[in-house]
């Protein structure tokens, strides 16, 4: 389909961001004009100065953060559009220009008396910047001098690039060719891939499921390289920034202590014999031989037909979660009404789904809409991720008002959970029980286990970058391939596809991402049953974390939810509810 043909209605209105072009063009020329941060350079150390310095920084940032937001939804609009693409190019390079105007900010802030920071952070003018002072402590171990800050700054747009060539292979070079599926050659897409894996048609499945990799595999050399890059760009900011590798830089900058990784996996690791649990009993109730990865979607209970057209599906989303009060139901509404939401997969767009968004517009959501029940959730998942930036936009200043990539997952899944719950209670046949059980492990098994697993990769492979060794597509095939047998267990054939997974996964260009989805899912299940087990309470101290936005460290805010990421309790929850799951299904399915 192309954009053209797509009904308005089931496009974002994107000119709430701005009306035209052209106005997106004059607040560019606007923001080019006000990078200039020298009045404020050498006088940080003056109260006033700095609190100056803050205040217009918010105000150039939150400008940089709407051009930013708009160019990149025009670009994953259609990604093969010159036009955006090259809005989308001159927009990163004009933030990198930011960069480099801040790069005296952090050297100097380095210099300045500690006794003296700290006085700040209880000052009622700095209120809004306390917590930020407070990570401007913890950042002074990992300090580097205005030069060296500059040239990062410089280097930004090179070394953040490894994203986007992957994203342009990805969404617009990558060789798909056509399967045949419900009787029509038809040409595969990354929707319609996921579509086929959920069918019960098993030759299509291993059709397709074939030429998708074959379409990766026919350029691994060239994916080696572009991953090769970005984990070296990783290593690279670790040494710059003196740290002892790439992970302890990314839970630094997310405030999150390394006892909350550990944890992570020590559980998973732990409850590894019931997850290859599940995956034996796919193949028993499947009745296979041999059982193979593109068997591992397909729903468990066949003839369960559950489609929903778009508007169904998000009338059933807003039904779901009525435990979560009449006020997000409005929100959710709003949502559709006012056409937060692109809906339609089209020519060159972006695929998959995401959010978007920042204080002073309401948020965005991107999907690429199929009628499987997997949408139905996804739709859930997305805007949960917008309800939690609207409140925080809306309770915090702009300084704390964006949340932190830690607990990002966590609002979005726990909308997941309580829909889950939700069809199950009023499933009205032991097969759309059973449907709706196996989707929940799968919901687990490919958030909590897969993600952990994905995080493990991303570790391995940076750990061998740090040791200054070559990153070959051997080797990283070698990698996914051991972590696969060990996840997946022997109840499934472990073929040379799915050794070349990695090559597909976008968020691997966002180094140790994907653990957050696993602590997402954690906290998700935790708070999920707690609003339904304590009802209003629970609601009121979820909102308190929806509002919460970077007003203290992530770990300390889902607190407020009653989920302590930094004991064992929380991973063993989620492991438990995973094993009952388990055996809800296998009593229905009688094994």
């Amino acid at each position: 389909m192309k954009r053209e043909e797509v009904p308005e209605g089931r496009k974002w209105r994107i000119e709430d961001i701005y009306p035209t072009d052209e106005d997106w063009e004059n607040d560019l020329e606007k923001f080019a004009g006000m990078l200039d941060f020298s009045a404020y350079k050498g006088n940080l150390g003056d109260r006033d100065t700095l609190l100056a310095f803050f205040k217009r920084n918010d105000e150039v940032s939150e400008l940089c953060e709407r051009l930013g937001m708009y160019s990149q939804m025009r670009h994953d609009e259609d990604a093969g559009n010159s036009k955006y693409t090259a809005m989308y190019s001159r927009m990163t390079m004009v933030c990198s220009r930011y960069s480099v105007s801040l790069a005296f900010f952090s050297p100097e802030m380095a210099k300045v008396d500690e006794d003296y920071l700290k006085g700040l952070i209880l000052d009622p003018d700095f209120s809004d910047y306390d917590y930020e002072l407070s990570r401007i402590l913890a950042e002074r171990a990992h300090s580097v001098s205005e030069a060296e800050e500059r040239i990062v700054g410089l280097s930004g747009d090179a070394l953040s690039s490894f994203n986007e060539i992957f994203g342009m292979i990805d969404n617009v070079d990558l060789p798909l060719t056509y399967v045949t599926y419900e009787g029509k050659r038809v040409k595969l897409s990354h929707g319609l891939y996921g579509i086929i894996l959920h069918s019960e048609d098993r030759r299509a499945r291993r059709e397709a499921y074939n030429k998708y990799y074959k379409a990766y595999t026919s350029l691994i050399n060239t994916l080696t390289s572009v991953y090769a890059g970005s984990v070296k760009s990783d290593v690279l900011m670790s040494r710059i920034y003196k740290f002892n590798s790439c992970m302890e830089r990314a839970l630094f900058y997310e405030d999150v202590d390394r006892k909350v990784y550990d944890n992570l996996l020590k559980a998973v690791d732990e409850s590894l014999p019931v997850m290859h649990r599940y995956i034996r009993d796919r193949k028993k109730i499947l009745g296979l031989k041999k059982q193979y990865f593109y068997d591992i979607y397909v729903p468990l209970t066949p003839g369960v037909d559950v489609k929903y057209s778009y508007d169904e599906a998000y009338e059933r989303v807003i039904e779901g979660l009525a435990p979560l009060g009449k006020e997000y139901q409005d929100l959710l509404r709003r949502g559709h009404d006012e056409r937060w939401l692109d809906v339609e997969e089209t020519e060159g767009k972006r695929s998959g789904a995401y959010s978007i968004g920042f204080k002073g517009v309401h948020p965005f959501v991107l999907l690429n809409y199929q009628p499987t029940l997997n949408e139905v959730f996804t739709i859930a998942h997305e805007m949960g991720h917008s309800i939690h930036t609207y409140y925080s936009s809306e309770a915090q200043p702009y300084a704390k008002s964006d949340y932190k990539i830690f607990v990002a997952e966590v609002a979005s899944t726990v909308n997941e959970v309580l829909l889950l719950k939700d069809m199950l209670s009023k499933a009205e046949s032991d097969d759309l029980k059973k449907y709706l059980l196996n989707y929940y492990l799968d919901t687990i098994r490919t958030t909590l286990y897969r993600q952990t697993m994905f995080a493990e990769f991303e570790y391995e492979a940076h750990t061998l970058a740090e040791k200054d060794e070559p990153l070959t597509k051997e080797c990283l095939c070698k990698i996914y391939a051991d972590l696969g047998r060990k996840y997946y267990g022997d109840g499934i054939e472990h073929d040379y596809n799915i050794s070349c997974e990695w090559m597909r996964i976008p968020h691997f260009y966002r180094a140790f991402y994907v653990y957050k989805y696993a602590t997402g899912i954690t906290a998700a299940i935790c708070i999920a049953n707690r609003i339904l087990t304590e009802g209003e309470p629970a609601v009121a101290d979820y909102r308190k974390f929806l509002s919460s936005g970077s007003s203290s460290d992530p770990v300390s805010l889902l607190k407020l939810a009653g989920v302590d990421l930094s004991t064992e309790e929380p991973y063993k929850f989620a492991s438990k509810e995973f094993e009952d799951t388990l055996i809800q299904l296998e009593q229905l399915a009688g094994i």
